[in-house]
């Protein structure tokens, strides 16, 4: 190579390691400064000190191992080779090799350092939590062990031996090259033998060293066979057939192995071939035997025959360890069987479970939302909204709560340019809220907080108006918005840069005041907030400009002095990188905390370390129908321990991150609190009003009930058969595949003495759709976690989700009202199907919605459908739903603006007994939808049933029209003139087929 191009080479090299090294400095001291922030430096620095003194330790010390045996077989070489064809051939390799053998050696060792030290610096988190220990009080039942090694001690000791293991064969491979290219092994056999006495003492102590390490690991092997899983009970943990016979084998294989290793030590003396050829002949035998074929045939003729009975004690181990690792031990258990019958009075006495029936499901209603709140097109509401609990008037209720982000993805395209994208929609505006168990006649949610302008969809009628002022006035009175403005949200994905003008001007768009599309009718704002890093020097902004590959940084006149740069915007994302050791729910949820909006993310510490403790797939445990629409998916890691630990905190102003420590027992947070110096704030400071947000987490739910499937089962002989096993039923909504979500509910459930808001799910028999329990879980007035499980008797035939929602839908009014709604271009929306224990029987609730055709469609409330034992009501009210299934009065503790005669109702009862005095609600049988001819709406009680059906079609067409117009108050009448003339045709066709034909 000429000197030209060497000096073009050098160059290229160092420009493409400069841009390495700018590179990584930059997002380096960008992480740094975003951890300065947040106050949290701490948590950076102890990770790169940790990964760091990983790196070092692990790479310097394996790479040294490589290294010197290399260096020993070099020197160990003969001083004269026999010069046979074979060593002929190998004399010019090592003519090249010898004059640079020293450099070669410290760069194989610093290769294998290197890899070996990216590989160590990984295991931070089990090294922290290894020299963090903290006891768990708790004992393993094999070996009396505290659970603490187990969880903190044993990977580590894994990984040493995994890493030791590589640096021996690495070194055992090195050495026999180097022997090999230099003459101390001869594949031909010479006068000196095949083999060099040098070279026989240097392997004998290689292969002793990983003998030795071999009955270390047959030492481990023993408590690794604690998480072990067993193929006949479908347990994790040792069986029969380990503990009496792997067990005893591991034993003697371990002296077997120490033995071994000595007389490869020993040989070291001897220097002959026999003796350690003898021992790894009697490992290796040893190991097939003992470990392996002799286990196998006792367990095949001695524990498989008598399987049940020599297995009870470990599955006892297995449900005890199990409960206690998931915190299911101390579930509140009751026997259950469902009336299918009770009175309104029954009914009315359980208000705290049938006035919070839920009619607005939080997954269908994100573009009604969006539509009716939206204001502004770059406006968006997250895919899937969230419910929370809030006390109004001293009452407690569940609420759909959503923020209104800013999705700058929607600007128009003449719009987006780096200071609109960055600098001037750089936020969302509020936190909108609608009580989740009422609706406006014409089928929206109440909206109560967050509007913006005439944000509010036109009232349906003045009583609508005067509830919605009402509900509003309460909701704000009790819960008042001090700081509506979301500069951190889950939809956050990109920078922005705030920060004060130099004239003192607003340049940031803030809200409009109308919702209109002139521009000139917006306020104008500047961030005054402390979150951001500051970019006010060149430096900073050279710093961002390499970040965020954005020269804009270095040239835009928008920055100065007072600019702040926000990224890492996502709530939960923040959370992960100021506490990485967490694994986090997938659905953060917003709160308003002291009239501020305060993102709250549930934080779980994990382990997969537990003895006995099935173990479960995160992510695959934690799916359901609902996974992935708007709500993070949790990664396939394994685990079998699990706390809620953790209550987190994002200020959605200024981005504060706040940790609480929520499970105050827990080893594991301790051990990583003590290892981050005490990041996490203890229990008593949170905030009263923060607490009053706290809801039992779903993912944890949801591995809670996967396990309660298995694990309420206590008795080990019912556990193996699994006769009584259940399973998580699958979601019966028509359009949705996977397992049915657990739902947050306010309820009152038997023996509580007050309505609570909690986690519900049913639970159906293995492979079978019938309902067999009732899980719910919520905090107590301590906010200590409570999980009761309500269990049906074995021989129940009560209805699961699946088959409610058949019945309900089969049903003759039901099917004929539905294949309305779902005329023309409309469709039929099925909101979440609630199961609710009331008056000692089990009620079913389902919303149903209805979609207009056309791209800005919404859906819109019109009837909850419901089951109690085997009778169905389908109203277009809560409370005239309960009237019709359990008779008048049933209804009296329903909210304001669902009592029976808010709305007309829209179609009877089937198999309801009529209340007192009340007309009886006809019912009808199986028959074809109405033709479609126009006549005039809704007919009078007397007209015949071709009227009527003419009816229902000039309503169905009058409503077609109203939604090509997008005038949202002429949906909803034209929605509710449809439902009375299909209300009139029913009335009519029953009357037709109860007259007695002419000449009787």
């Amino acid at each position: 190579m000429s000197r030209r191009a060497r000096r073009v080479v050098i160059l290229l090299v160092s420009a493409v390691v400069l841009l390495f090294v700018l590179t990584a400095g930059s997002s380096l001291y960008a992480d740094w400064l975003w951890y300065d922030e947040v106050g949290l430096t701490r948590v950076l620095s102890t990770q790169l000190q940790t990964r760091l003194l990983l790196f070092v330790l692990f790479g310097v010390v394996t790479g040294a191992i490589v290294a010197i045996n290399l260096y020993v077989a070099y020197r160990l070489r003969p001083i004269f080779a026999p010069m046979s064809l074979e060593q002929q051939n190998l004399e010019r390799y090592r003519m090249a090799i010898a004059p640079r053998f020293g450099l070669l050696t410290v760069a194989a060792g610093a290769v294998v350092g290197v890899i070996t030290g990216l590989s160590a610096q990984g295991q931070w988190k089990t090294w922290l939590l290894f020299v963090n220990s903290t006891p768990f009080g708790q004992t393993d039942a094999q070996y009396g062990r505290d659970i603490s090694f187990y969880v903190f001690e044993y990977p580590f000791w894994r990984y040493i031996l995994s890493v030791s293991f590589t640096a021996i064969v690495l070194s055992v491979i090195g050495a026999l090259v180097v022997h090999y290219l230099f003459g101390g092994i001869r594949l031909q056999a010479g006068s000196g033998g095949r083999l060099g006495t040098a070279v026989i003492g240097h392997l004998s102590v290689l292969l002793g060293l990983f003998v030795a390490l071999k009955a270390v690991a047959y030492y481990f092997d023993r408590f690794g066979m604690l998480f072990g899983y067993n193929d006949a009970t479908k347990t994790h943990g040792a069986s029969a057939a380990d503990i009496e016979f792997l067990l005893p084998a591991k034993n003697i294989l371990l002296w077997i192995a120490a033995l071994c290793a000595l007389v490869f030590f020993a040989n070291l003396g001897f220097r002959r071939v026999l003796p350690p050829a003898m021992a790894l002949i009697l490992l290796g035998i040893s190991a097939i035997v003992i470990g392996g074929a002799v286990p196998a045939l006792a367990e095949q003729f001695t524990i498989k025959p008598n399987a049940a009975d020599r297995e009870a004690d470990y599955i006892e181990r297995s449900i005890t360890a199990t409960r206690d690792a998931y915190d299911i031990a101390d579930v509140q258990r009751q026997q259950y069987t469902p009336s299918t019958s009770a009175t309104a009075s029954q009914v009315s006495e359980e208000a705290g479970t049938v006035r919070n029936a839920r009619l607005l499901d939080p997954n269908v209603l994100s573009d009604t939302f969006t539509q009716l709140q939206q204001v502004r097109t770059f406006y968006r509401f997250n895919s899937s909204l969230d419910i929370d609990q809030y006390t109004v008037d001293n009452q407690l209720q569940d609420y759909i709560v959503a923020v209104r982000e800013m999705d700058t993805s929607r600007l128009d395209e003449g719009q987006k340019n780096w200071i609109n994208l960055h600098t001037a929609y750089t936020h969302g505006y509020g936190l909108v809220a609608a009580p989740a168990n009422q609706v406006t006649e014409g089928g929206q949610p109440y909206f109560v907080s967050g509007q913006l302008g005439d944000a509010a969809p036109a009232s349906d009628s003045e009583e609508s108006e005067q509830q919605a002022a009402k509900l509003e006035a309460a909701f704000n009175a009790d819960n008042p918005v001090k700081q509506p403005r979301i500069y951190y949200g889950e939809l956050a994905s990109d920078y922005a840069v705030v920060g004060k003008a130099p004239g003192g001007s607003d340049r940031e768009f803030d809200r409009p005041t109308s919702q209109g599309g002139d521009q000139s009718e917006q306020v104008s704002f500047t961030y005054d907030g402390k979150g951001g890093v500051a970019v006010d020097s060149l430096t900073r902004r050279a710093l961002f400009a390499l970040y965020f590959r954005e020269r804009n940084f270095l040239l835009s006149s928008r920055l100065n002095e007072n600019s702040k740069v926000m990224y890492v915007r996502n709530p939960r994302e923040r959370v992960e990188k100021v506490a990485p050791f967490l694994t986090l729910d997938a659905d953060p949820y917003p709160a308003v905390v002291n009239g501020r909006i305060q993102w709250i993310i549930d934080g779980y510490t994990t382990s997969n370390y537990y003895p006995y403790s099935q173990r479960e797939t995160l992510g695959a445990t934690a799916v359901d129908s609902r996974t992935g629409a708007g709500t993070a998916a949790q990664p396939n890691d394994q685990i079998n321990y699990i706390r809620n630990s953790v209550k987190a905190t994002v200020d959605a102003y200024d981005g504060t991150v706040t940790l609480y420590q929520f499970d105050d027992t827990d080893p594991v947070l301790k051990a990583w609190n003590k290892a981050f110096d005490g990041i996490i704030k203890p229990k008593k400071d949170i905030p009263a009003d923060l607490a009053s947000h706290f809801r039992y987490p779903e993912d944890q739910f949801k591995v809670q009930r996967s396990l309660l499937a298995k694990y309420h089962v206590s008795a080990a002989g019912d556990f193996f058969t699994g006769q009584d096993f259940w399973q998580v039923p699958d979601d019966p909504t028509p359009g949705r595949g996977g397992k049915q979500p657990p739902f947050y509910v306010v309820a009152q459930w038997p023996q509580q003495d007050k309505a609570t808001f909690q986690i519900t799910t049913p639970m159906v028999a293995n492979q079978r759709n019938n309902l067999t329990a009732l899980i719910s879980a919520h905090y107590d007035d301590n906010y200590k976690p409570v999980i009761q499980m309500l269990e049906l008797p074995g021989d129940s035939q009560i209805a699961g989700p699946t088959q409610a929602q058949n019945k309900m839908r089969s049903e003759d009014t039901v099917r004929d009202n539905l294949n309305v709604l779902d005329l023309g271009d409309s469709q039929v929306v099925y909101g979440n199907l609630l199961t609710l224990p009331v008056a000692g029987g089990l009620l079913y609730v389902e919303p149903i919605y209805q979609r207009a055709s056309g791209q800005d469609s919404i859906p819109l409330f019109q009837n909850v459908l419901m089951l109690y034992g085997e009778k169905v009501a389908y109203q277009s009210t809560l409370g005239g739903a309960l009237d019709n299934l359990f008779g008048a009065g049933a209804s009296q503790d329903a909210p304001e603006g669902q009592q029976p005669g808010d709305r007309p109702s829209t179609t009877p009862s089937t198999g309801a007994t009529p209340s007192p005095g009340a007309t009886p609600s006809p019912s009808t049988s199986a028959s074809p939808r109405p033709s479609t001819s126009a006549t005039p709406n809704a007919p009078p009680a007397g007209s015949n049933v071709d009227q009527a059906a003419a009816a229902v079609d000039k309503a169905a067409a009058d409503l077609k029209t109203a939604q090509r117009s997008g005038d949202l108050a002429a949906i909803g009448k034209a929605s509710q003139d449809l439902q009375n003339a299909v209300n009139a045709w029913q009335a009519a066709r029953a009357r037709s087929s109860a007259s007695p034909s002419p000449g009787g």
